[in-house]
């Protein structure tokens, strides 16, 4: 039945059942109402270090209770979301185009309130002298015990250039390969008090574009007995064959210079140990791989000598 044919049925009936039957529709509505979900147009400001910018996103709870809710955003560029205040915990869920989606808890939204969010984010792009754009960010609301978004809203994302104009934006493409290089030397291994044997390494990294990654990985191939003692300065843990390029996220172009320091323990001879090497890759997404400008950049050989304490 039409909510047309329900007023004329209850008409004939009388006003009494016509009250009943015309608030009935709308006590349907409430009920069965979702959270919607708006989202505003972020905006991004150049700096040393990027783009850097906030947007706002507003669930609204129509029904009459309370309920809590996921928010899924899909980033508009690929490891660029980085808050989200108030809310959290998140976890990354899957890649779409090489970009994150991840969830985050939004909290409780009293029956006929809204919430409104902050979420940051950081685009590890050189700034350019013009405007660029992204239509590609998406945030969608979840509610408590559902599985599929409620709502979902679009938001461009508009990188302001490094002198200030928004005009005539060109859209912006984040490369998809990684442009990785790493340059390793000759070292030595001095024997030490001890008996063992230490030895310090240069090594070179380069970040080439701005392909999506966290950090890198080091896989170390060292001859028989040698072991990645420690890194120099070292913010994550080494292990004996692999270790993380200190100092965090790269920009597109930077180079970075530390220090590794192999070891090989008492009782191994001086002399000519063999070839090691150093393979660079890395870490975005977990399962996920990404190609290689020129994957044989990616790996760095040299020579392990061992001598006497002089």
């Amino acid at each position: 039945m039409t909510t047309r044919t329900a007023r004329v049925a209850t008409a004939l009936l009388g006003g009494a059942a016509a009250l009943l039957t015309l608030a009935a529709p709308a006590t349907a509505a409430t009920a069965t109402a979702r959270p919607s979900i708006t989202a505003q147009q972020l905006d991004l400001t150049p700096t040393d270090r990027g783009y850097v910018g906030t947007m706002t996103a507003t669930v609204t709870n129509p029904g009459s209770t309370a309920t809590s809710v996921d928010l899924v955003v899909t980033e508009p560029a690929g490891a660029s979301f980085t808050t989200i205040e108030p809310g959290g915990p998140c976890f990354y869920e899957r890649l779409v185009e090489n970009r994150l989606v991840t969830s985050c808890y939004g909290g409780r939204i009293e029956a006929g309130a809204s919430l409104t969010f902050q979420l940051g984010f950081q685009v590890w792009t050189t700034a350019r002298d013009y405007p660029m754009v992204s239509r590609d960010g998406r945030i969608a609301v979840v509610p408590a015990g559902a599985t599929d978004p409620s709502d979902t809203a679009r938001f461009t994302t508009l990188f302001e250039s490094t002198t200030g104009s928004v005009r005539s934006p060109r859209t912006y493409v984040q490369a998809t390969e990684t442009d990785l290089t790493i340059r390793g030397e000759a070292v030595v291994l001095t024997r030490q008090a001890d008996g063992s044997l230490l030895g310090r390494m240069p090594v070179t990294v380069r970040y080439g574009n701005d392909a999506p990654s966290f950090h890198l990985n080091v896989n170390a191939a060292l001859p028989a007995g040698v072991i990645v003692h420690h890194i120099e300065p070292q913010d994550m843990p080494s292990f004996p064959d692999s270790f993380v390029v200190p100092g965090g996220r790269f920009m597109p172009g930077e180079e970075r210079t530390f220090d590794v320091y192999l070891s090989a323990p008492a009782g191994t001879p001086a002399g000519a140990l063999g070839t090691g090497s150093y393979t660079l890759s890395p870490s975005y997404f977990y399962g996920s791989s990404m190609p290689g400008v020129d994957p044989a950049d990616n790996t760095t050989s040299f020579p392990v000598t061992a001598v006497e304490a002089g």
